[in-house]
């Protein structure tokens, strides 16, 4: 069973950049998808961005495209968020989610596993 563990939120003004880093556990790490939610409070749980256990495919979210970047190391058991140019309305818990479906799946129930999720505020 993979565990996974979030770092690297923060407080950060308006166009500057975060890296997220997604720590698994557990030796199956690479044949899993993998994708960056965020829940905002009183809003649902939305996906932001993906990437298939190869690292060749990635997808996200419009209101991402362009400033987030998805990667991953299978090596390292670690998958990445960087995030540039952020805007007081990416503020919310994002949260690395694994499932073995696709990496095309947008849905959270369409997650098995998650993180405990970590803060990232954007101030304007």
């Amino acid at each position: 069973q993979v565990q996974l563990v979030e770092s690297g939120g923060g407080l950060v003004q308006g166009g500057g950049s975060l890296r997220l880093s997604c720590a698994a556990s557990g030796r199956t790490f690479g044949s899993y998808h993998m994708a960056w939610f965020r829940q905002a409070p009183g809003k649902e749980r939305a996906f932001v961005a993906a990437i298939s256990w190869t690292g060749y495919s990635t997808y996200y979210a419009d209101s991402v495209k362009g400033r987030f970047t998805i990667s991953r190391d299978n090596a390292k058991n670690t998958v990445y968020l960087q995030m540039n140019n952020l805007k007081p309305e990416d503020t919310a818990v994002y949260y690395c989610a694994a499932t073995r479906i696709s990496a095309t799946r947008r849905r959270p129930n369409e997650y098995d596993l998650w993180g405990q999720g970590t803060q990232v505020t954007v101030s304007s």
